[in-house]
């Protein structure tokens, strides 16, 4: 196991417990009632007493030692440079469709981590394959009751997850599963289909196999999402993948559906989700909003624009006025997946006297993508297809595009610096109404 250091804190909360003591950016947690926590599963976990002894180190290296008094369960209000203080749990595995191995070397180290860790999965939903966890990381989550996990499965025949994450151990994912089951606790999966190796027969099996987890009171598989492989010019060669063709997605969709209007039948739910990219691969109109139950994949992108467009329906009746007085002109840049699915929201946005808003829908050169969603479009992207046009008042973006927190595109480039070269201010926004606030204001 790696060494715990102390937790650094980046932000202290306006007004919480740690602003009124005095804590600062810079300063580090070390133990907590005697404990060094390992992750922000453990802070929280320790911060949920009454009582509580502190081992701080300031930013000059000086130790301190507080005791507070607060509320069970109040939070103190410290954020940190990161959830885990012991370091990532890295990937074992060699999937040949591994988006980390399909970029371009020599761009910002975090773009080629691999994590394969259960912490992140339960803080943030991110995706893990249960391969390279030890006894006493099996016996953390059962005692932590850490639930739901979100799990890549792939496929649950032994010898085609093996062949997919080109790891023995992955093998064993069926028992695994089972042992969520036994102890009452969830995954959500993730089926990423690759064709020729996992569709057809396999990707029926895998689905029937999850579903049948779908039982009792808390089911141990609480929803299945299947997303197409997505690949770029990146990849290695010899990798035996082949793209997801538009004759494909409709295959898997009919496949798919039918299956989920029996689960609905057996289960009382549709258990597994198609992510919307089939949908837009296929040239088909998206499922209506009422499939999508409780939208329990919704970060994997199943059902993510149906809700959007509600959201914006709902957002734009209470921000959108009939007409502004200083006319504005916009260039709204999105992937050319979604060109389609978003014309009723460019409809709307244009129905605004003074407002023009013209969509560029484009596709990823950087990638080497025929059909692009928006978070993968760079500012290579950007200056290929915007360069020497008339941008009007600037150039609208998702922050998707952009690192959390800091505006670079995927291809390292800075706003900043896609800006001055198109002469052009670009407005990162993120969310419905900002979108709305940045046309009209």
């Amino acid at each position: 196991m790696a060494a715990i250091l102390p937790a650094r804190i980046t932000r202290i909360i306006p007004d919480s417990i740690a602003a009124e003591i005095g804590f600062e950016a810079g300063d580090a947690i070390v133990a907590i009632n005697g404990t060094r926590p390992r992750d922000l599963i453990d802070y929280q976990f320790l911060c949920a007493d009454e009582v509580l002894e502190l081992e701080v180190l300031d930013a000059v290296g000086k130790t301190h030692h507080l005791e507070i008094e607060k509320d069970y369960d109040e939070d103190l209000g410290l954020e940190f440079e990161s959830a885990l203080f012991d370091g990532l749990i890295q990937c074992n595995n060699r999937c040949p469709f591994c988006f980390i191995d399909q970029q371009p070397p020599g761009k910002r180290s975090s773009l080629y981590f691999k994590d394969d860790d259960y912490r992140l999965s339960f803080l943030y939903g991110s995706y893990l394959t249960l391969t390279n966890l030890s006894e006493k990381e099996w016996q953390r989550i059962e005692q932590m009751r850490l639930s739901p996990l979100y799990v890549s499965v792939h496929a649950t025949e032994p010898e085609v997850r093996i062949k997919l994450l080109k790891n023995q151990r992955a093998g064993q994912i069926l028992e695994q599963i089972k042992w969520f089951q036994a102890r009452r606790l969830q995954i959500h999966a993730q089926v990423v289909v690759c064709p020729g190796i996992n569709d057809g027969k396999h990707l029926e099996q895998t689905l029937q196999d999850l579903a049948s987890f779908y039982t009792g009171e808390v089911p141990a598989v609480a929803s299945v999402a299947i997303v197409p492989v997505g690949l770029t010019k990146f990849r290695p060669q010899e990798d035996e993948l082949i793209p997801v063709t538009p004759e494909k997605a409709q295959e898997v969709i009919a496949q798919v559906q039918a299956l989920s209007q029996a689960f609905r039948q057996q289960y009382g739910s549709n258990v597994v989700w198609l992510a919307d990219e089939w949908f837009l691969i296929a040239g088909e109109e998206l499922p209506d909003e009422s499939e999508y139950e409780d939208y329990p994949q919704i970060d994997n992108g199943v059902g993510s624009i149906r809700l959007f467009l509600k959201q914006f329906a709902a957002t734009a009746t209470e921000l959108l006025p009939p007409k502004i007085y200083s006319e504005r002109k916009f260039i709204w840049v999105v992937g050319n997946a979604v060109e389609k699915a978003f014309q009723p929201i460019l409809k709307q946005l244009n129905a605004v006297e003074g407002l023009e808003v013209s969509m560029r829908a484009l596709s990823s050169d950087y990638w080497g993508q025929n059909i692009s969603v928006t978070g993968l479009l760079t500012g290579h992207d950007l200056l290929l297809n915007l360069k020497g046009q008339d941008l009007g008042n600037g150039i609208l973006l998702a922050n998707v595009m952009l690192k959390h927190g800091e505006l670079l595109f995927l291809d390292d480039m800075s706003v900043e610096d896609v800006a001055r070269q198109l002469d052009k201010k670009i407005f990162p926004v993120a969310g419905i109404a900002e979108l709305i606030n940045t046309c009209i204001s």
